[in-house]
């Protein structure tokens, strides 16, 4: 039996939609697919049955059943797919998603890192970065090299905005590359935009956004690169000088560190260096 308390349930239950009889989207073979991957747990058996038979009642059943270390594992990974399914949840939910990941961190007697945690994400080191290893298209990669040393100057010199820009338009040259390397996957990825008749566009008209996620989703890029990647995204937006006038925006120092981060961890990912 689980030590989860009636109030921790509750960051659960509010988080998965589990008033409904639902957990998130999971259909009946998905679901039984999560716990036997994550916990080699057949969630359909009969002891977890003694609440009714939903999802979300078995759910309960199992936390009632299992050990704290199940419990919490199995937790970790909904919110998983929870995190993936919200990537811009507004503060109040974000504070409940946070809690319910130290809950389980706790469970499984491990404290979880913040994905969101900017000190953390800026303290990696990326000492030789080689952007040949990425594979890119042999056309693109003097380009691509060249605005990397242009991206560094203009840090160097004390040009913010420059290097916003210049971050922002390598990523999303690098990531169309790998799309255009890797069609079937980008185009089979559940996060692929697609046009009014449900076709998936084709990768000229994608948005540096949608590039991000579905190389997230595909494994191209890793959690935290996916997360501060929006960010740049989003500070790439004042390219536009009215936009940067309305909201005010100045960048700083910091500012540049962080979009500078994302370019040399997603070339470390994309490369494998990482």
């Amino acid at each position: 039996m689980s030590s989860l308390t009636s109030i921790e349930k509750r960051y659960f239950e509010d988080l998965f939609g589990m008033g409904s009889g639902y957990v998130l989207e999971y259909s009946n073979a998905t679901f039984a697919e999560l716990f036997r991957e994550s916990v080699k747990v057949d969630i359909y058996a009969d002891k977890y049955s003694f609440n009714g038979n939903s999802k979300a009642k078995r759910l309960r059943a199992f936390w009632e059943i299992e050990p704290d270390s199940t419990v919490g594992k199995i937790l970790e990974a909904i919110l998983e797919v929870w995190s993936y399914d919200n990537p811009k949840p507004d503060e109040q939910i974000k504070l409940r998603y946070d809690k319910a990941l130290e809950i389980a961190g706790r469970l499984q007697g491990k404290i979880i890192k913040k994905v969101d945690d900017e000190s953390n994400f800026l303290k990696q080191q990326f000492v030789k970065l080689d952007v040949r290893k990425i594979g890119l298209d042999a056309s693109l990669l003097p380009g691509i090299q060249s605005r990397l040393k242009e991206v560094q100057k203009c840090l160097n010199s004390g040009a913010p905005l420059s290097v916003i820009f210049h971050s922002g338009s390598i990523l999303e040259g690098v990531l169309l590359s790998i799309a255009s390397q890797n069609p079937k996957v980008f185009n089979q990825a559940k996060s692929a935009p697609k046009d009014k008749t449900g076709k998936v566009k084709q990768f000229p008209e994608w948005s540096l956004a949608q590039f991000i996620d579905v190389a997230y989703e595909t494994y191209f890029l890793k959690l935290d690169v996916k997360k501060f990647s929006h960010e740049l995204r989003d500070f790439r937006n004042y390219i536009h000088p009215f936009q940067q006038a309305i909201s005010g925006f100045q960048p700083t120092k910091h500012t540049t560190k962080i979009c500078m981060q994302v370019l040399k961890a997603a070339i470390a990912d994309l490369s494998g260096d990482r």
